[in-house]
C-alpha cells in the first residue's frame, strides 16, 4: 500500500481539492451544516478508504442522497433524529454484507454502467459551466435537473452566460489552458511535472491571485464566488461544530423507514459506483462487493454518530483519483486526512480559492468521463448496447436511479428479444418430392419466452414433411415447450408430418408423447422443469 505513495499522495491532492466543495456544497442541498459533509468526506476518505477492498474507489457524501436527506431532516424532527437514521442505515448496510448482498452490483448490463459515466460525465460538465463563468447562486453539490432555487441545469447555464463575473471568467481560463498544458505537454518533458500535478498548481495560482486581486471590483473576486469552509475561532466552537444522534427518536417508524431507505440508496449507489469504478481501472481489479458494503456501513455508523451525512462511494472522486494516477487505497485515506487537517489548520486559506477554478479541474474530469470516443464505440456496437446506454446518459441527468432503473429494464428486454430469437434453429433440407425434409435445432435452454417463437415455426412446416427436432444440446425444457411440442404431435398426424426426435439416448421416430419422452430422459441431458 505504501509502496505507491509517490502516486498515491499527488492524485489524493486532486481528490482532496475535487471533494473538498463537493462535501460542502451537497450538505447545502441537502439543508444540512456544511461541516456535517467535510465529516462525511473525512470518515468516507480515512475509515471506508481503510477498510474498503476496493483499490481507487473514493467515498464520500453523495448528491445522489441530497434529496432523501432533505426530505429526512424535514420530517423527523430535527437533525439529531435524522442522524439516528444515519446510523441505523449504517448498521442495515452491514447486515447486507453478511447476507452477500453485494452480489446484486455484478448483474447491471456493460452497457448501463457506461452509459451512467458518460451520463454523469455530462451533469458535472453541465454543473460546472456556472460556476466556471463566476455565476454561483447554486451550492456546489447540487446535481439535480431541477435545482433548489427553482432553476433547472439549462435555465442555470443561460442565466450564467448572460451574467459572467470577469475574475473568475479569466482565472477560470487560464487554469484550464494551464492544466491542458500540463498534462497533454510539460508532463511529458519531465517527471517533476508528473509528481506535481497541474490541478494543486492551478488551486495555488487562484489563491494567489485572489489574494492580489482583492477589492479590485474589475478583476478581483469577491467571498461569494470563492470557497466557504467553516472557521472556528477556537477549540471549543470547533468542537461544537459536531452533532449527536438522539438514540430515543428509534421508536419512530419514520425513523426506521429513513434508516432502511438510506441503506438502500446508499448501498445501491456504491455497488453502481464500484462496477463503474472497476471498468476504468487501469488495470482491472476486481473489489469484493460484500466488503464493501460493510466497510460502507461503518463508515455510516461513525459519520451519524458524530454528525455526518450518509456515505457512498462516489464515482466523481474516484475519476479524478484514477485520472490522476492513484494506485492504491492510500490517495483516498490521504485524501480524508487532508480535508481533516485543513479544517482545522488552513481554513482561511481554504476560503481564498476561487470556485471558478475547481470547477476547471472538474470540467476536465467530466470531460474524461464523457469523452465523445465512448460514444463512437458503443454505436459501433450496435443497438442492443446503444438503446440502453443512450437511455441511461439522457435519464441520468435527471435521476441517476431511474437512469440505471430504465437502462436495466431495456438491457433486459433486449436479452429476451434475443431469447425469442435464437432458442432454435430451423433448416430445410432437400426435399425428395413433395416431403421436404426440415430440421429444427433447439438451443440449450428454452423457456417460456420461446414459446411464441417455437409456435410460429411449427405452423410453418409444411403438409407431409419430415421434420427432425434436435435436442443433443438442451440442457433444460421449460415445461410449457414440452406442451407445445405435445400439441404439435395431434396437428402433425392431421397434416401427415412424420417426426423423429432426436436426442443423447438416441432416435425417436413418430413418439407417442413428447411430455413420457422427457420424463425417462436422463436428468444429465435433459433437466425436467
Amino acid at each position: 500500500m505504501f509502496r505507491n505513495l509517490k502516486k498515491d499522495l499527488p492524485a489524493s491532492l486532486v481528490v482532496f481539492f475535487v471533494a473538498l466543495p463537493l462535501c460542502l456544497g451537497i450538505a447545502l442541498a441537502s439543508g444540512a451544516p456544511p461541516f456535517a459533509g467535510m465529516i462525511a468526506g473525512i470518515i468516507g476518505g480515512v475509515v471506508v478508504g481503510a477498510l474498503s477492498g476496493s483499490s481507487i474507489g473514493v467515498s464520500g457524501p453523495a448528491a445522489g442522497l441530497a434529496a432523501i436527506v432533505f426530505d429526512a431532516i424535514s420530517n423527523l424532527g430535527g437533525y439529531e433524529n435524522f442522524l439516528v437514521a444515519v446510523v441505523l442505515g449504517g448498521v442495515i448496510q452491514i447486515i447486507f454484507g453478511i447476507l452477500r448482498a453485494g452480489v446484486i452490483g455484478y448483474y447491471f448490463p456493460s452497457s448501463v454502467i457506461k452509459g451512467m459515466l458518460v451520463g454523469i460525465g455530462i451533469i458535472i460538465i453541465l454543473k460546472q459551466i456556472p460556476h466556471f463563468v463566476g455565476f454561483d447562486n447554486n451550492s456546489e453539490g447540487d446535481f439535480a435537473f431541477f435545482q433548489v432555487n427553482g432553476d433547472n441545469t439549462i435555465s442555470q447555464i443561460i442565466n450564467a452566460i448572460g451574467n459572467p463575473t470577469l475574475g473568475s471568467v479569466f482565472i477560470g481560463v487560464v487554469s484550464l489552458l494551464l492544466m491542458i498544458f500540463w498534462s497533454n505537454v510539460l508532463a511529458k518533458k519531465a517527471k517533476i511535472f508528473t509528481l506535481i500535478q497541474g490541478p494543486f498548481v492551478v488551486v495555488v495560482l487562484g489563491v494567489l491571485y485572489a489574494l492580489l486581486t482583492k477589492g479590485n471590483t474589475l478583476w478581483g473576486i469577491n467571498s461569494s464566488h470563492l470557497v466557504s469552509v467553516p472557521v472556528p475561532d477556537s477549540i471549543d466552537s470547533f468542537i461544537g461544530q459536531f452533532r449527536f444522534p438522539n438514540f430515543s427518536a428509534i421508536k419512530d417508524t419514520k425513523v426506521l423507514v429513513a434508516g432502511f431507505t438510506i441503506a438502500l440508496v446508499a448501498s445501491l449507489e456504491t455497488l453502481l459506483c464500484v462496477e463503474a469504478t472497476d471498468k476504468i481501472d487501469p488495470h482491472k481489479r476486481i473489489t469484493p462487493t460484500n466488503k464493501e458494503l460493510f466497510a460502507q456501513g461503518t463508515g455510516n455508523i461513525i459519520s451519524g454518530l458524530i454528525g455526518g451525512l450518509p456515505i457512498t462511494q462516489v464515482i466523481v472522486r474516484s475519476s479524478a483519483n484514477i485520472q490522476s494516477g492513484g494506485e492504491s487505497k492510500m490517495s483516498a485515506i490521504a485524501h480524508g486526512f487532508l480535508l481533516l487537517i485543513s479544517v482545522i489548520i488552513i481554513p482561511n486559506i481554504l476560503n481564498l480559492i476561487p470556485l471558478s477554478v475547481l470547477a476547471a479541474i472538474l470540467l476536465i474530469v467530466g470531460y474524461k468521463l464523457a469523452n465523445p470516443s465512448t460514444f463512437k464505440k458503443i454505436l459501433a456496437l450496435g443497438w442492443t448496447q446503444y438503446v440502453p446506454f443512450l437511455a441511461t446518459v439522457i435519464l441520468v441527468q435527471f435521476s441517476l436511479l431511474i437512469g440505471i432503473g430504465v437502462g436495466l429494464a431495456i438491457g433486459i428486454l433486449i436479452v429476451l428479444i434475443k431469447s425469442y430469437q435464437n432458442s432454435h434453429f430451423l433448416h430445410i433440407k432437400e426435399s425428395k418430392g413433395d416431403q421436404p425434409n426440415v430440421k429444427m435445432e433447439l438451443a440449450e435452454e428454452v423457456t417460456f419466452f420461446n414459446k411464441g417463437a417455437i409456435m410460429r415455426e411449427l405452423d410453418s412446416v409444411p403438409h407431409n414433411a419430415h421434420l427432425d427436432i434436435d435436442v443433443l444440446k438442451t440442457r433444460y425444457l421449460d415445461n410449457d415447450i414440452k406442451e407445445v411440442l405435445e400439441d404439435f404431435l395431434l396437428k402433425a398426424r392431421d397434416r401427415n408430418i412424420k417426426i423423429k426426435l432426436i436426442s443423447k439416448r438416441g432416435i425417436v421416430e413418430n413418439p407417442k408423447s413428447i411430455i413420457q419422452f422427457f420424463k425417462k430422459e436422463p436428468k444429465s441431458t435433459i433437466s425436467l422443469s
